[in-house]
């Protein structure tokens, strides 16, 4: 029961929709210290002391930009910190099922404290490539775990708002970090080691709120019934959903439904692992490792199509462009609050017009702003070779005006898709693991790219942006001919989707079409909350009784089935 719980939590004092807000709040703290750190190295890179210290580089006394020697260790420095949140991921989904989602945030936020410290103290770029690491792999944790503990306590009919609203937190954390460090660029004329060391330093604040407050805040209820915490997790879920009337009812018949989906997990935990998730081990006909593969990829092309680039080089851009050292600062931080505001549009797009629809929507027009940008900043550096000031500023603002179209569109469209589809295409028994994979793939993207970009921005300039150009028009063939739409679709009809032996987009609809044609009634039993599951051992296609909205990761119904069940033999779908 309640006194279970220490009397110092807030599941307490708070009920349904202000204990969600708060919930909420803290996630949005943990994803706020995940924005900020993705754009404080954009403008560390720019810091003389730091480029001195570190070694890759020096300052052009007289222009006062960055001039980068190495720019494999430039780039180095900034993407060992994806191999941290690569592994932190990883570990993240395994601690979180072990030890529970709030010690892991806790544990996250500690590793993230350490690290910050270490790189604001940093004194070598051995010493600061070792920091980062550290601080990645909390951030990984984080990543992996806030999400799934957010989506547990939220009511299932607020999760993609949700995940749309948080990422407008993330890109003002990259906001307040840009000009943090704008402002700090004009003390001792940009030569103090203050310039680059406090903004590092600044992250510690959130990430020690975030530890201290996490123990304040209630355990994920279906964890809780994983571990037998029954009478915890009852208590919990009537603070979050209501403990009166109707409500009460909801939030007994969603434990209920809980105690059932952790007693599928247990009957197949030894195929719930990463190893069989990557590979498919026992997963037959849900094809876990095709949705693995799928989601890592997404994650992977979100950084190609050039957010990586332009988040962490956005000043390099602008110089390229034309314009001075100063200036390219503004712009970037500029750039950044139209970024933020641009997320908003999603909250009211993606849920109307589908998952595909936006992302080639975002593709076509970030493609076109890249390869604009790319040609209006070429044209722009030769009038300034040739001494022609009014043309440079004229095609200097037009390439400028390019990155923010790319920015804001990538901000309505691509920012959100590849972090919401994990969470959607993957059972609950799984989903925390889904969602660690996701990361994983936004790992090595981003590191991928931020090692590689010092290195084309210093051998082919303003052409990089060409490159992202051509991963834009790449993502529309790719997502037309392999990922399946997921909006307004159950995770129920969502196992039926990816049931086709083979990974094309067509055929995935043609053998949902199918099924729904041959048996209206069960698709209409999915959306009515009827269990629908493809059988491994017989093949065939059921319909069971309510309970919970999930699958084990074999494919096999853990329910039992009502009297007039619908059988389909998942071969005859897959034929299609």
């Amino acid at each position: 029961m309640g006194n279970q719980i220490t009397q110092w939590n807030v599941a307490h004092s708070l009920e349904k929709r202000q204990l969600l807000i708060a919930i909420n709040c803290l996630a949005a703290l943990s994803i706020f210290f995940f924005g900020y750190d993705q754009g404080m190295m954009g403008g560390v890179n720019n810091a003389k002391n730091y480029i001195d210290l570190m070694g890759f580089g020096y300052v052009d006394e007289a222009t006062g930009a960055p001039v980068v020697t190495d720019s494999l260790l430039q780039g180095g420095i900034v993407s060992v910190y994806y191999l941290g949140t690569l592994v932190g991921a990883l570990a993240g989904g395994w601690i979180g099922d072990r030890v529970g989602r709030i010690k892991t945030i806790a544990f996250g936020a500690a590793w993230g404290v350490l690290g910050a410290a270490l790189q604001c103290s940093a004194q070598n770029h051995t010493w600061m490539i070792f920091a980062r690491l550290i601080n990645g792999f909390g951030t990984g944790v984080l990543n992996a775990i806030v999400p799934v503990w957010a989506t547990e306590t939220a009511e299932h009919t607020s999760r993609g708002q949700f995940i749309a609203i948080e990422f407008t937190l993330n890109i003002f954390g990259v906001v307040v970090a840009y000009w943090l460090e704008f402002g700090l660029s004009y003390i001792d004329n940009g030569a103090s080691p203050f310039r680059w060391r406090f903004p590092i330093g600044f992250q510690i604040i959130p990430l020690l709120v975030l530890f201290a407050a996490a123990w304040w805040f209630p355990e994920s209820p279906r964890w809780l019934v994983k571990v037998g915490r029954d009478e915890e997790a009852r208590f919990i879920l009537r603070r979050l959903r209501g403990s009166e009337g109707e409500d009460a009812v909801l939030a007994e018949a969603e434990f209920l439904d809980i105690q059932n989906v952790s007693e599928l997990e247990k009957s197949t935990s030894h195929s719930n692992s990463y190893f069989a998730m990557l590979f498919g081990l026992g997963s037959g006909k849900l094809h876990m490792a095709r949705r693995v593969q799928l989601v890592v990829w997404l994650q992977i092309m979100q950084e190609w199509v050039g957010i990586a680039g332009v988040t962490v080089y956005a000043p390099t851009i602008f110089r390229i462009a034309g314009f001075d050292t100063q200036k390219s600062q503004w712009i970037s931080g500029l750039n950044n609050v139209f970024y933020m505001f641009a997320t908003l549009i999603c909250v009211f797009t993606l849920d109307r017009i589908g998952r595909r629809n936006t992302l080639y929507w975002g593709a076509i027009v970030q493609g076109i702003a890249m390869f604009l940008g790319g040609g209006f900043s070429r044209v722009a550096l030769d009038a300034t070779a040739s001494h022609d000031s009014g043309k440079a500023s004229s095609y200097g603002a037009a390439a400028a005006s390019m990155i923010f179209i790319f920015t804001s569109t990538f901000g309505a469209t691509w920012l959100t898709v590849p972090w919401l589809y994990p969470a959607e295409i993957f059972p609950l028994a799984v989903r925390a693991k889904g969602n660690a994979w996701g990361v994983v793939g936004w790992s090595i993207g981003n590191g991928w790219l931020t090692l590689l970009c010092p290195v084309m921005f210093s051998h082919i300039g303003e052409k990089t942006l060409y490159i992202f150009g051509i991963s834009n028009a790449i993502t529309l063939p790719m997502v037309w001919a392999l990922y399946p739409e997921s909006n307004q679709r159950t995770l129920e009809e969502m196992d039926l989707l990816f049931a086709a032996d083979t990974p094309w987009n067509w055929d995935a609809e043609r053998n949902f079409a199918l099924l729904k044609e041959q048996n209206p009634d069960l698709i209409q039993a999915a959306r009515h909350g009827h269990g629908v599951s493809v059988n491994l051992e017989d093949g065939l296609v059921k319909r069971t009784r309510p309970t919970a909205d999930v699958f084990d990761v074999k494919g096999e119904t853990a329910q039992e089935q009502v009297e007039g069940e619908s059988d389909v033999p998942a071969s005859k779908v897959a034929e299609a």
